[in-house]
């Protein structure tokens, strides 16, 4: 994706292309409209009252050649179709402009001619070969601005929320309360699958409840998934999957979803004891054990975010740090090390949270917003309380100030649509229950958790409100470049808005301008459409007001001729002709 020798250069060629045959037209629109009362010169026959352009005639008779016959008989009409045509064009230029920027986030014309006109011209083909995307889990790995190399730009891939709410105590709750849908389809799509990935294996062939599970998490109604989790559990009692269904969607409150979990979580132990005994007898027996697995840790983080909502602090940083130690691979995508952040930040344990980033804030880990805002609040917090813009302006940053500033550039670098939410400058709504990197989705999901956290430290978001926007001015051009992330992926808002619900205003970075093209032929079509109707309403006017313009525009011209007249001898010519 290199584009460092294309940086917003307007494309001449394009521009010449549109603009050539439009405003010709226009110009002979204007002065052919002068014509329209001069009878045609010495010509009183070849034209007959059914020709629409006598110039058609003209070639019948055999005078093609004679060119100052040709434009001696061109009609108001020809002039009138030769705009009208062109304010035509124009229009179907902007309508596939408009749809192609609406749809891919760039100029149609300025993608062709930079990737295709300009590398032909300058005999460089290597503007279009671009190396292929490379898959880092969604994530902006670090990179290095100072390296002359090209950057790979990762793909856009969507994540579990860690923090994920209860559909029933949470999320139902706040559809009665507004009745607006706070999950997205294609949201609730993803849980499915993940459900059935972590929920579901071979080993479940045959087995009534576990089938009847299969079927319940693509259930698009609650109300059948909620009547069809009960069914499994009176044909087995010990289906831990159902109870995590009706923990998740039946229950009301927090208090009830901790209720069923705790009895889901006896269930789960018992099965994966059941199940360890056997892991080694087959395939089939291995995946019966990683299924019961995955149940117990997620009714554990489950558990353990119940807590954090009741306010048992202690309980639920102790069994995140127990789920921490061993976890299944699989389960990695669940992200416990960010419930734990967001825990001891709640309990102001700084020095905690500081040992957690140490081992997970590394270069060759994914990164996420709650790993780079947490480690700018934590250096914040050292600064925040006594910074003053300023007396930071009169007298320079501190080593200490300098840190946390560059902290912040870094988690705004990372996600530049957290500051807006945090400092409350765009309304927060419920997150989703996956987000994607870097984007809006992310951004929505931290701060609704973390903004409390930000106010519990004084200052730090009079630092945030300060420093935040510096950080694009190290950053003209994100999509192309970035300085500490790969550069911005250019899918996020796509990805976004399947994710958000349509009442939410998607944050959109960069933000997107209309491009020259649009606007360019917007004006031309509209100039000239303007242009083709005046000349034939009025060819005598806009004749007078043709001449007059260039009259106008003229003036300066003949004022510096006659100066110029008046300071050199009339014969100056010849004098330098003879020399």
């Amino acid at each position: 994706r290199q584009k460092k020798k294309q940086k917003k250069k307007v494309p001449v060629l394009s521009v010449v292309l549109l603009l050539l045959p439009c405003f010709l037209s226009c110009f002979c629109g204007v002065f052919g409209g002068k014509n329209r009362t001069f009878p045609f010169p010495s010509h009183p026959a070849p034209f007959s009252r059914s020709c629409v352009f006598p110039e058609v005639c003209v070639f019948r008779r055999g005078r093609m050649w004679d060119s100052s016959v040709f434009l001696s008989t061109l009609t108001p009409k020809f002039y009138v179709a030769l705009t009208g045509t062109s304010s035509l064009i124009s229009g179907l230029i902007l309508i596939f402009e408009w749809w192609y920027f609406r749809k891919y986030g760039t100029s149609f014309i300025e993608q062709v001619s930079i990737n295709h006109i300009s590398p032909w011209i300058s005999g460089n083909d290597n503007g279009t070969d671009s190396p292929a995307p490379t898959s880092t889990g969604g994530s902006g790995g670090s990179s290095s601005s100072s390296s002359g190399t090209t950057q790979s730009m990762p793909e856009c891939k969507v994540w579990r929320n860690p923090l994920n709410l209860f559909r029933g105590a949470e999320y139902q709750r706040f559809y009665w309360a507004t009745q607006k849908e706070p999950l997205t389809f294609y949201d609730m799509n993803l849980s499915a699958q993940d459900h059935q990935t972590f929920f579901t294996c071979e080993g479940d062939a045959g087995k009534a409840e576990y089938e009847i599970m299969q079927t319940a998490w693509r259930e698009r109604n609650p109300v059948v998934r909620i009547k069809a989790a009960k069914s499994a559990l009176e044909l087995n009692p010990d289906c831990a999957p159902a109870y995590i269904l009706l923990a998740e969607e039946e229950a009301t409150t927090i208090v009830e979803a901790e209720k069923i979990l705790r009895t889901a979580l006896k269930v789960a132990e018992g099965n994966y004891k059941r199940s360890q005994t056997f892991q080694h007898q087959g395939t089939i027996a291995e995946g019966i054990h990683r299924r019961d697995t995955n149940v117990l840790i997620y009714i554990k983080r489950r558990l353990a975010m119940c807590a954090r909502k009741l306010g048992k602090l202690k309980e639920a940083v102790k069994m995140f740090r127990d789920l921490t130690k061993e976890i299944s691979p699989i389960m990695n995508v669940l992200n416990i090390h960010e419930n734990l952040l967001e825990a001891l930040l709640e309990m102001q344990a700084y020095a905690d949270c500081q040992a957690v980033l140490a081992k997970y804030d590394d270069i060759s880990l994914p990164k996420s917003a709650t790993i780079c805002y947490t480690a700018a609040l934590l250096k914040a917090r050292v600064v925040a309380e006594k910074f003053s813009p300023d007396v930071a302006s009169k007298r320079g940053l501190s080593p200490a100030e300098m840190s946390a500033v560059e902290a912040i550039h870094r988690a705004v670098e990372f996600n530049p649509h957290v500051p807006k939410y945090l400092l409350e400058m765009k309304q927060l709504i419920l997150p989703p229950e996956h987000i994607l990197k870097r984007g809006d989705s992310e951004a929505l999901a931290y701060a609704f958790f973390h903004l409390s956290h930000w106010k519990n430290v004084e200052g730090a978001l009079n630092l945030l409100h300060c420093t935040w926007e510096g950080t694009f001015r190290m950053l003209p051009y994100p999509l192309e470049r970035g300085h500490l992330f790969y550069p911005y992926p250019t899918c996020t808002e796509c990805a976004d808005r399947e994710l958000l619900p349509a009442f939410h205003e998607v944050s959109v970075y960069p933000k997107k301008e209309l491009p020259f093209f649009i606007l360019f032929t917007a004006g031309l079509c509209s100039i000239t459409a303007l242009l083709a109707l005046l000349t034939h309403q009025y060819p005598e006017s806009m004749g007078i007001f043709a001449s007059t313009t260039l009259s106008w525009f003229s003036l300066p011209f003949h004022f510096l001729k006659e100066r110029v007249e008046a300071i050199w001898p009339c014969n100056l010519l010849q004098q330098l002709s003879r020399i």
